[in-house]
């Protein structure tokens, strides 16, 4: 039997049933598989099978016999190809930044929940009301008020709350453009620092553009990072939709980078980030 599992609805991480899975081992906090993502409008989503689509949510080793009961009575599913499941299980392949896991899905059987498509496949962002403002976490060129200016939004980025920290992720330079890498969050260990900010409607909505969300740049996620000691969760940030093998940003951007950095990020990181630079430049000019 598969013991991995994927979830991406009130078994996430925060949500209202996550604590069935409390003595389950964590594999990958951001995950993806196929499928389409659907509202029922009654407080969960649901994973329609679909192959142009992706649904995004966490992987999880479960091993427990009982835990498999206790998750199998949650989704309505009584056993393979009765009739009165409400979801069915399939094991299909899902990408972490790990590897590739096969895992079980719990996917939909009453097809009349399947309410309201879910654009982007995220359950967590589906869920925030974003016109209310939020938490955004700035770990790359954001950091820097230069293009807010330039821009015409700067006005919305003035609530900065301070040096924030997002644990067991590394900084990388993996999303490839024609100058260069630009900057992304890989679950690999480590610590990415960045600025917690308290942003209205308008900065999300820029945010939005400026990162490319409708046109496969960057895809929006909700996390819990560290601030002043504390966790705070239901933050804002974004990741790399399309990873490729770092390469070495360009120096306008790694100036944004280290000039948002500087004076707010501990010493000890910005000098990293200084280095992780230069070690990139270097590694670019022995490859060509």
């Amino acid at each position: 039997m598969c013991n991995y599992l994927f979830v991406y609805g009130t078994l996430l991480e925060g949500e209202g049933n996550h604590g069935l899975l409390h003595h389950a081992r964590p594999i990958a906090k951001q995950a993806k598989t196929k499928g389409k993502l659907y509202d029922t409008k009654q407080g969960y989503p649901m994973l329609d099978i679909d192959s142009e689509h992706v649904v995004y949510g966490e992987v999880y080793e479960v091993t427990d016999q009982l835990m498999w009961k206790a998750l199998d009575e949650l989704e309505g599913y009584i056993h393979e190809g009765h009739k009165d499941n409400e979801y069915d299980k399939v094991v299909q392949t899902v990408e972490t930044d790990q590897g590739e896991f096969e895992a079980v899905v719990y996917v939909a059987r009453d097809r009349s929940l399947l309410q309201e498509f879910i654009p982007g496949g995220n359950w967590r962002v589906w869920k925030e009301d974003l016109l209310e403002g939020m938490l955004y976490f700035a770990y790359g060129s954001c950091m820097d008020n230069d293009r807010f200016i330039k821009h015409g939004v700067d006005q919305h980025f003035q609530d900065c709350l301070g040096r924030a920290v997002f644990k067991g992720y590394t900084l990388r330079y993996n999303h490839v453009i024609h100058d260069g890498g630009r900057a992304d969050m890989v679950e690999e260990g480590g610590v990415v620092e960045g600025k917690l900010y308290r942003v209205p409607p308008e900065a999300i909505t820029y945010l939005y553009g400026r990162e490319g969300v409708d046109n496969n740049g960057y895809r929006p996620a909700i996390i819990s990072v560290e601030h002043e000691g504390k966790m705070v969760d239901h933050v804002l940030t974004f990741f790399v939709l399309n990873k490729e093998k770092e390469v070495a940003p360009p120096d306008h951007y790694s100036t944004e980078i280290i000039r948002g950095a500087t004076g707010v990020l501990s010493e000890e990181y910005v000098q990293k980030l200084i280095e992780q630079v230069h070690a990139l430049k270097n590694s670019d000019v022995v490859n060509n």
